[in-house]
């Protein structure tokens, strides 16, 4: 419930939703225009780039690769790969697939948690079956911690 909660912000599960500003922007100002406006604004340009794939987010090639995005969506890949150096991530490519499909407006962020949920569990019994915990890259410090809690 706990990895639920967090999808709520703007990088981590609400990405999205810059996708979908962006390309309101860009149908009605051009798709330079927008990408240039969003990181002049926001200084970061969320539909591109993942700190954990410097080279690309597999996730996302592989979405794109199953359907055709739309005109706008394909442009804006383009686009933004060619002005800021990166490509797109699972953010937008969720985003394209909900725009080629006219899925509800949150249907990226469902099928985020729904992709994330099935990971987890896959972690989960992996813990179950191991007896142990599984890729720990964190040591809770915080208040509690002198104690042993």
């Amino acid at each position: 419930l706990s990895g639920l909660a967090t999808l709520t912000g703007p990088r981590h599960g609400g990405a999205w939703t810059g996708v979908t500003v962006l390309a309101e922007k860009a149908a009605s100002v051009g798709v330079r225009e927008a990408i240039r406006s969003m990181l002049s604004s926001e200084g970061v340009v969320r539909p591109f780039g993942h700190r954990l794939y410097p080279h690309g987010d597999p996730r996302a090639r592989a979405l794109m690769a199953s359907f055709e995005a739309p005109p706008l969506y394909a442009s804006l890949a383009e686009a933004g790969e060619e002005l800021l150096g990166e490509p797109i991530n699972i953010d937008f490519a969720l985003a394209s697939l909900a725009a080629t499909f006219n899925l509800p407006e949150d249907a990226p962020l469902v099928m985020f948690a729904l992709s994330r949920t099935a990971g987890w569990l896959a972690h989960a019994m992996e813990q179950v079956e191991s007896g142990h915990l599984i890729r720990p890259r964190a040591r809770y410090t915080g208040p509690g911690s002198e104690s042993g809690a």
